[in-house]
């Protein structure tokens, strides 16, 4: 595979992860405090609204594809690069992995399932929507902060890789 070929594919993994970041980042700045400042019940049926919808959303299919992609070229990396920059490609496919990936898949998925199972106007609904707020928002800082580094990652591979 040619070097602009893999300089191409490691700009396409960083743009995508940033939009990955962009997205997760306006949960963090201001869709989850917008959220809070609904009365309970209103917070959580639209948490329960959003939830459904991101399963049939192009973010997902960006947020999932990454993974596999990422890990191609780590793996193509492995074989045929050498230097700093086959480094950073696996040090973006690992933040990716641990910090996106699996903090979704064993922190905020857990807590929108169990959200999606109260009825909004439930007191218990009403309790675990104070504990979810704050829980979730803080794994949803290390997402973006995850998806920013894998894309910086990927951005300065390009540069370095010999």
């Amino acid at each position: 595979m040619s070097m602009t070929l893999i300089a191409f594919a490691c700009l396409l993994l960083a743009l995508t992860s940033a939009l990955v970041a962009g997205v997760l980042l306006a949960f963090s700045d201001f869709v989850m405090r917008g959220l809070a400042l609904a009365r309970p019940a209103g917070g959580i049926e639209a948490m329960q609204g959003i939830n459904r919808t991101v399963l049939r959303s192009v973010f997902l299919t960006a947020f999932v594809g990454l993974l596999p992609a990422v890990y191609a070229l780590a793996a193509y990396a492995l074989f045929a690069l050498d230097g700093p920059g086959q480094i950073l490609i696996y040090t973006g496919a690992m933040i990716y992995l641990i910090t996106v990936f699996l903090v979704t898949g064993f922190g905020n998925v857990p807590m929108n399932r169990r959200l999606a199972g109260y009825d909004p106007e439930a007191e218990g609904a009403r309790l675990y929507w104070q504990r979810y707020l704050t829980r979730w928002t803080g794994l949803n800082h290390l997402r973006v902060a995850g998806s920013i580094a894998t894309s910086l990652c990927f951005a300065a591979a390009p540069w370095l890789l010999s």
